[in-house]
């Protein structure tokens, strides 16, 4: 075993766990999940069967990861935020083949206590505020609040506020790393150094 599980930590035969991840205390992960290197499942966080994790993801403390959520490098989920998997569901109504795929592309960050609501996808290196309810896709680099949430400016991959209108045609640069963001229309990329 290449990584470290507390010992009241459970992990059901068959999951995959990459090397350096760490798992501490009560964390139950199912036997078909897959996580990557480099990884830190904080107290009590659930990882269920069908659950893809990249490397590098640090998930705080009591946060379940639903079946049909994917992880990709790098990701940060904030203490006690909320992922869900079924639209509307119904304590007597069994509703698991209406499972809705959740994608969170590389580097994003789910703040404390927001709420992802099943379905969609938050580009990379996006940022939803603490509280935030997400109920629709997010784009790269987009800085989310409220609830619902609604996108309040845009945010570097250092996670430094950029100064760049909602839309329009512009470019700004990371304060701490000097990266140049370009925003054309409703989208920001980075640029690539020269």
């Amino acid at each position: 075993m290449d990584y470290f599980c507390h010992e009241s930590a459970i992990v059901d035969d068959g999951a995959t766990i990459g090397s350096d991840t760490r798992i501490w205390h009560w964390v139950h992960v199912c036997s078909g999940a897959r996580i990557g290197a480099r990884c830190s499942l904080g107290q009590n966080v659930f990882v269920g069967n069908r659950v893809v994790i990249g490397n590098d993801v640090k998930i705080q403390n009591n946060v379940s990861v639903y079946d049909n959520v994917v992880l990709e490098d790098g990701v940060f989920c904030g203490p006690s935020m909320v992922f869900t998997n079924v639209y509307n569901p119904r304590a007597r109504i069994e509703r698991k083949s209406e499972y809705r795929d959740t994608l969170v592309c590389e580097g994003a960050t789910l703040g404390a206590n927001c709420t992802i609501v099943c379905g969609v996808k938050i580009g990379a290196f996006a940022f939803v505020a603490a509280g935030a309810v997400v109920r629709e896709d997010i784009g790269d680099f987009a800085l989310v609040a409220g609830v619902p949430a609604r996108q309040i400016g845009w945010i570097s991959a250092f996670g430094e506020q950029l100064d760049l209108p909602l839309t329009g045609e512009d470019r700004a640069d990371c304060p701490h790393s000097g990266d140049q963001y370009v925003l054309t229309g409703n989208r920001v990329i980075r640029e690539a150094r020269s």
